[in-house]
């Protein structure tokens, strides 16, 4: 009897793991979609606003000691999310020689039976990954990780058999990490090897059901054009490109939006069933305008504060800032800079405008967590005629809750602000400095009416604010 007694508790335990095996996990400080479906959440119901920096070839080019060096410096500026490619090629070789693939073939990742990074006799391709997602989190950093870029997919690299097998690999490898995100394609249509996107993102959440997925997309595109309604699709990502609005010309793209973000934003928020969504890949600082001519002039500080402030009031839940230098960890080495690229990342990464981004993150999180995840966009705040709000740089953006307004402008423009939206006689005015993160109190302001708020300084292209009014308490 006892034997037997014995016997069937160890089957029911054995069973019992089994099937805590198969149940999604919650993972620790992992993050989630609000109720609403338009943000981010983390683990503890807390707001999450996103706000990453594209560090794309981290995994290739860097030292552990670099990358030690780069995650710290973004922790410090406030950046939560890095965006990073897990293969740039096929195969991809890391800066210590490590190749990632066995004979290129993507579906038989190069690991060494036994290996990690603190032995580096044994240290392989994707212990060096692993080093750098384990120092990510560390510093509270989650890493949106492309599997494998676009352009390898396009010249038919990449087949849909191996493609499940690698979406498996890495599924399994990184499923109980917290920090991270899955950012399928890479720069690419998703029209463009389509069965691939599809495998790699089924075969992502089917093996790794904690983690939220997306789809990098190519430029002036978005993800929901392709995959909007796939079940493995968690938020949709945009990238709104790097063209001017006269370079945005080419008839044979779908959207012409030029450097107007919002739009892509405007077009996603509109969607059924709601998803939240978000700019990944605007403008960088420090590239050439429109890209492949490098005498045209660079896009700057207030070009990113521009395209950050837009994307978010239009409804997006968080925004992806960009360095021309540091998006290619460019070293004076390199024989081939991208978008002719002199300065070396470890300066570029002091560039202004990564230094003023985490103003847009402090102020988005500077409202108590129900009215962060009650926010919209709310272009009807701005009194006028029909094109009130601006064309181009003068277009003014506005975004509100139940207790407050913000209102945008690039140039410094008089806003034409409707009052009596938030309750009571009187409500609280303020300036916000997108540049340092300063607020000057205008004052009380009469509540009714249409309440004309004239900016400090000159009106011009980067003299940008954000008008501020509270309700009182």
């Amino acid at each position: 009897m006892y034997q037997r007694i014995v016997l069937f508790a160890m089957v029911s335990l054995m069973l019992y793991a089994c099937a805590s095996d198969q149940k999604p996990k919650s993972l620790k400080r992992g993050l989630h979609i609000s109720a609403n479906g338009r943000y981010f959440t983390k683990e503890d119901g807390k707001p999450f606003f996103w706000l990453g920096d594209t560090g794309w070839l981290l995994f290739n080019k860097l030292t552990r000691e670099q990358a030690s060096e780069y995650l710290e410096d973004r922790m410090q500026k406030g950046f939560n999310v890095v965006q990073v490619m897990v293969l740039h090629t096929v195969p991809s070789v890391n800066i210590y020689g490590d190749s990632s693939l066995v004979g290129g073939d993507i579906s038989k990742p190069k690991v060494t039976e036994g290996s990690s990074f603190a032995d580096s006799t044994q240290y392989d391709f994707w212990d060096h990954v692993d080093y750098i997602v384990d120092k990510a989190a560390e510093k509270g950093i989650y890493m949106a990780m492309v599997p494998v870029w676009g352009t390898n997919v396009k010249n038919k690299k990449v087949t849909p058999e191996q493609a499940k097998i690698y979406a498996e690999f890495l599924a399994k490898r990184y499923k109980d990490r917290w920090n991270i995100i899955w950012l399928n394609g890479g720069d690419i249509k998703g029209s463009e090897v389509k069965p691939v996107w599809e495998v790699i993102g089924s075969t992502l959440r089917t093996n790794d059901p904690n983690h939220l997925i997306t789809f990098h997309p190519r430029g002036r595109t978005g993800s929901s054009e392709w995959f909007h309604e796939a079940k493995w699709l968690d938020f949709n990502m945009v990238q709104s490109g790097h063209r001017r609005y006269e370079q945005d010309t080419s008839a044979k793209e779908k959207w012409h939006y030029g450097e107007d973000n919002w739009k892509y934003i405007e077009k996603d928020y509109s969607l059924k069933p709601v998803k939240p969504t978000i700019d990944g890949e605007p403008s960088y600082e420090g590239i050439p305008q429109g890209l492949h001519d490098v005498t045209q002039p660079k896009w700057n500080d207030a070009d990113v504060r521009r395209y950050g402030y837009w994307s978010v009031f239009a409804g997006a839940f968080g925004y992806t800032y960009g360095d021309n230098s540091v998006m290619q960890m460019y070293h004076p080495a390199d024989k081939n800079p991208a978008y002719g690229a002199t300065k070396p990342w470890q300066e570029a990464i002091n560039d202004p405008g990564a230094g003023q981004m985490v103003h847009l993150k402090d102020l988005m999180l500077s409202r108590k967590s129900e009215a962060y995840f009650d926010r919209v966009p709310d272009q009807s705040l701005i009194a006028g005629a029909a094109g009130g709000d601006g064309e181009k740089y003068n277009r003014l953006m506005a975004t509100r809750g139940k207790d407050y307004i913000f209102v945008y402008t690039y140039t410094g423009r008089n806003i034409p602000l409707k009052m009596g939206v938030l309750e009571g006689d009187k409500v609280k005015a303020s300036w916000f400095n997108p540049k340092d993160g300063k607020t000057t109190v205008i004052g009380e302001i009469e509540n009714k009416g249409i309440h004309d708020f004239d900016a400090p300084g000159l009106e011009e292209n980067g003299n940008d604010w954000v008008l501020v009014v509270d309700k009182l308490k």
